[in-house]
């Protein structure tokens, strides 16, 4: 058998996040949070996901993409944890892997059948770059993958972490009205990195086709301005 089986992209997620920054470290934290899974031409036969429409929620297997290079580290440095703290790379999710491959899990809120795109998958929870190569799609099983009893290493430390998002309704308004709880909740879990705490600082998250300004002080998200998302 060969040891170097070529991965077939299936499917390209379409989301609201035109770049990296501000993207939701792992699916389900913004439950708000929609994007679409749409199939590569080769891949567009209703057939294929017959049957899916009866799951409340599915795997999606991935390519970081964007954070694919040549080699890799026993050990990495977790943002979480400030940047200065080494971890065992399969101890963690970073995407700086031996194989650049993303797990997430979310919730399938509908199947759009489109004239030319096929079936369209539409999720919610997902934590993908706009475009993003897809490897795979698996129906998730409560019975088997659901573990309420499971540790979460050092993670469980975060699992309540959040800033309070403060958002002048001046600016608010300037954000359509079905994506402002989804982009109110990619704020609050604070999008900078864990060793940058400079309250001076403004930091940019691209979403849709804006950019949100913001600065953050003392657990408080401040948006100071909206304006159009150049790339």
């Amino acid at each position: 058998m060969s040891e170097s089986n070529v991965m077939k992209i299936v499917a390209r997620i379409r989301s609201d996040f035109p770049e990296k920054f501000g993207i939701p470290r792992q699916s389900g934290l913004v439950k708000s949070l929609r994007a679409c899974v749409v199939f590569e031409p080769e891949y567009r036969n209703p057939a294929a996901v017959k049957g899916l429409e009866g799951y409340s929620h599915i795997w999606i297997l991935w390519q970081f993409s964007e954070a694919a290079k040549d080699g890799w580290s026993p050990t990495v440095h977790p943002p979480r944890l400030g940047g200065n703290r080494h971890m065992g790379v399969f101890a963690t999710r970073s995407p700086f892997r031996p194989n650049p491959i993303g797990l997430s899990s979310v919730r399938l809120i509908g199947i759009e059948m489109d004239h030319e795109l096929g079936p369209v998958l539409h999720v919610e929870g997902a934590d993908l770059m706009d475009g993003t190569p897809i490897y795979d799609i698996k129906p998730y099983l409560p019975y088997t993958d659901s573990h309420p009893d499971a540790v979460g290493g050092f993670a469980d430390a975060f699992v309540d972490y959040g800033l309070e998002v403060r958002f002048p309704q001046e600016l608010l308004e300037q954000i359509p009205e079905e994506k402002r709880e989804a982009l109110t909740g990619i704020l609050a879990q604070d999008p900078r990195p864990a060793y940058q705490n400079d309250p001076e600082r403004i930091y940019g998250v691209a979403f849709g086709h804006q950019n949100i300004r913001f600065r953050v002080c003392d657990g408080v998200l401040t948006v100071i301005e909206v304006e159009e998302y150049r790339r």
